[in-house]
């Protein structure tokens, strides 16, 4: 989708209003909308934030249309904004699926900082791709709350290109790192309002493997549906996994969908859980980064 398509609008949209009506809460966050989602100031606070930031990921579509979400990690000062521009001094690492990203297209980020676990959700429009980084023009950005963000230390460490390995299902490798995991990136997108990365955190093995198909529990959160309301009008989900021991990442794009079940222990008591079948695989990839386990 071109930046022509975009439609300049606020508050929520079609697909987050019907989720908000179906959870029962969308007279309880209309006012949060109203705040969270208005036209963004990028000056003063948040780009403090941003600045001070050494970690981020982006979601956006390859050049054949599938969606990914990807790190971004570098030296404090790669995240530069102002009035509505984010300006990033770093691109996707070799083997990435978004190495080849192309701009004019929608595309969601999120910067966090886990050691004091804040984030910042910055939404736009993908203006620009150079040889040494990206610039937005921002429609939305808002922080989120820290609930289920494990706080761990991340350091800057020396990481040698290794073969990325691209497939259409997960090795017994890509489900160990899965069953250990406590931590992924979530990517969806709205076909008029844009694209979304979101934090899922969650004890480590929250997310199943069931044959070519993952599910994760929905966790009570701010109930504004950012991603459940982009997958009720589109399915493409992108996860991105990373093992912070290593710095290899794991990524899985595929559709996905909202299951409303009975609520129990495993959901969290929401009744909500999201069921993705998998269609690409890319393994291997590594940032310069070690986080070790989560901080007490």
């Amino acid at each position: 989708m071109l930046a022509s398509d975009m439609t300049a609008q606020t508050g929520f949209h079609d697909g987050e209003l019907a989720v908000q009506e179906r959870a029962g809460v969308r007279a309880q966050v209309a006012r949060l909308g109203d705040a969270m989602l208005a036209t963004p100031d990028l000056n003063g606070g948040m780009a403090s934030f941003l600045a001070a930031r050494d970690f981020a990921v982006i979601t956006a579509r390859d050049p054949d249309g599938r969606l990914w979400t990807s790190p971004l990690f570098s030296t404090p000062g790669f995240l530069q904004a102002r009035d509505r521009e984010l300006r990033v001094r770093a691109l996707p690492g070799p083997g990435d699926p978004l190495g080849g990203v192309v701009a004019g297209q929608p595309v969601g980020m999120l910067a966090i900082e886990f050691s004091t676990r804040r984030r910042v959700r910055v939404n736009g429009i993908l203006t620009h791709v150079g040889e040494t980084g990206l610039q937005l023009s921002v429609d939305q950005a808002y922080g989120n709350c820290p609930k289920y963000i494990h706080s761990r230390l991340l350091e800057h460490v020396d990481s040698a290109p290794q073969p990325v390995e691209r497939s259409s299902a997960l090795s017994a490798e890509h489900q160990l790192l899965i069953a250990n995991a406590d931590t992924f990136f979530l990517g969806t997108i709205h076909p008029t309002r844009g694209a979304d990365a979101s934090h899922r955190g969650g004890p480590p093995g929250f997310v199943h493997v069931d044959g070519d198909r993952l599910w994760w529990p929905d966790y009570p959160g701010n109930n504004m549906f950012n991603s459940f309301g982009n997958l009720a009008v589109d399915p493409s989900a992108a996860l991105l996994f990373i093992d912070f021991d290593t710095g290899a990442t794991l990524h899985v794009s595929g559709k996905a969908a909202v299951e409303w079940v009975t609520p129990s222990d495993n959901d969290g008591g929401t009744g909500r859980r999201v069921s993705l079948a998998i269609e690409s695989v890319v393994w291997g990839a590594r940032i310069g980064l070690h986080g070790g386990p989560p901080t007490t």
